[in-house]
């Protein structure tokens, strides 16, 4: 089983990376294919109950490749972290088959959930772009895409882009999306409401002042 993952993440950052001359020089040279066989060692030794020990293999591979997962974290065969210095995955993270994330990647927590899940869930063939911060128990649906810099703490539906801080859709299925509704400040506009409602009845006593001097 070991063996086999590996396969097929050399296999998917062969597809993925174009400056990628060989599957040998992937095996040996690659810091996201080192660091994903890291963690499945880890996540044995985790399962099996061998705790430190996992957490020993998950350090190692921090100091060699620059990338922290977390022993628990669920990742799927055939996933690619691209350059990947910087990234982070939680405890309770999924990713599943067919995820590329590139360098800086956060897949963490708020701080302030509590629970078995409180990292995301990741779903297939989604692309996470360099520095994108995904918080929290939310799930990213599939073939979605995640701009740089951008800082996720909702659900994302399958099929979309996400882009700013914090994320918002710009695109699903490829149309742009009209996100107007998410861009309004209610608590604005219900103030602007109130502003106009006591104009209004200002205006009326001082009609009613001005008919009782009459």
């Amino acid at each position: 089983m070991f063996f086999k993952s590996l396969r097929e993440d050399i296999n998917f950052a062969k597809q993925c990376d174009p400056a990628a001359r060989s599957k040998f020089e992937i095996f040996l040279a690659y810091s996201g294919v080192k660091a994903l066989s890291a963690h499945r060692r880890a996540n044995f030794f985790y399962r099996i109950g061998f705790k430190l020990l996992a957490r020993l293999v998950s350090e190692r591979a921090k100091r060699r490749t620059g990338i922290e997962i977390h022993p628990a974290a669920k990742i799927s065969s055939g996933v690619f972290i691209d350059h990947g210095s910087g990234v982070v995955i939680g405890e309770t993270a999924v990713v599943e088959k067919g995820v590329i994330l590139y360098q800086g990647v956060t897949l963490g927590g708020t701080g302030k959930e509590k629970g078995a899940k409180r990292h995301p869930t990741i779903k297939q063939n989604c692309v996470i772009s360099s520095g994108a911060k995904i918080l929290g128990n939310i799930t990213i649906g599939e073939h979605s895409k995640i701009g740089a810099g951008s800082v996720v703490l909702k659900d994302i539906p399958p099929h979309s882009t996400v882009v700013g801080i914090p994320g918002r859709i710009v695109r699903i299925n490829g149309e742009k999306f009209d996100d107007s509704d998410e861009k309004r400040d209610i608590i604005l506009e219900e103030l602007c409401r109130l502003r106009a409602r006591v104009d209004e009845l200002e205006n009326k006593l001082s009609e009613g002042d001005k008919n009782e001097d009459i």
